[in-house]
């Protein structure tokens, strides 16, 4: 059954946005890329609140800003989804299962550690994890090819080819692809205040 977002009350919102932030959070494991593939399935798909342009906007703003990208796209959906109470809710969805989690596991992380069996199950969960992170590339990949733009493919493979083949540090990929972000947005402003 389809939700009619519209009709919701502010506060039928926010819990909405606490629970499926907390739900995508605990049950998403790999790291913030996955967490952002589930946001985009919930925000975008399921719910309407966002443009997948907009999710991939965000999802380029929380990659290249300081700290944990999972918190960092609970900010920017929550903030555009129900302004500041919205990115509370948001950031405290997303980081109640990890901290909870991680709590307990340190109590016992020891015996955790050295169980076979929890090794295994972590080796499974890698295999898993990769599969989800393939998908989010083939998805922001296919945005990307989709704009048919030789300028964005080209800077897409560029971005690629620094960090596999030369193996240069990701945040000097973020920081030059930013910078040609910033320079390319200035030469259009330019280019339209002459015309």
């Amino acid at each position: 059954m389809e939700k009619e977002q519209p009709s919701l009350t502010g506060t039928q919102k926010l819990r909405t946005l606490f629970f499926a932030t907390l739900y995508i959070s605990a049950f998403t494991f790999g790291g913030g890329y996955v967490i952002v593939t589930f946001m985009k399935r919930k925000f975008v798909d399921e719910l309407h609140w966002l443009e997948e342009k907009e999710m991939l906007d965000m999802t380029a703003l929380a990659q290249s800003t300081p700290g944990a990208i999972a918190v960092n796209a609970a900010i920017l959906v929550g903030w555009r989804v129900a302004g500041f109470p919205g990115m509370v809710v948001a950031v405290l969805g997303s980081i109640l299962p990890p901290m909870v989690i991680l709590t307990l596991i340190s109590f016992i992380y020891q015996a955790f550690a050295a169980n076979p069996y929890v090794a295994l199950v972590l080796k499974g969960m890698q295999a898993g994890v990769a599969a989800v992170i393939l998908d989010v590339v083939c998805d922001l990949g296919g945005d990307v090819l989709k704009t048919r733009s030789p300028l964005f493919i080209g800077l897409m493979v560029a971005a690629f080819l620094a960090s596999f083949a030369f193996n240069v540090n990701v945040i000097l990929i973020i920081l030059a692809a930013t910078a040609f972000g910033v320079v390319r947005a200035a030469w259009q402003h330019r280019k339209a205040a002459r015309s």
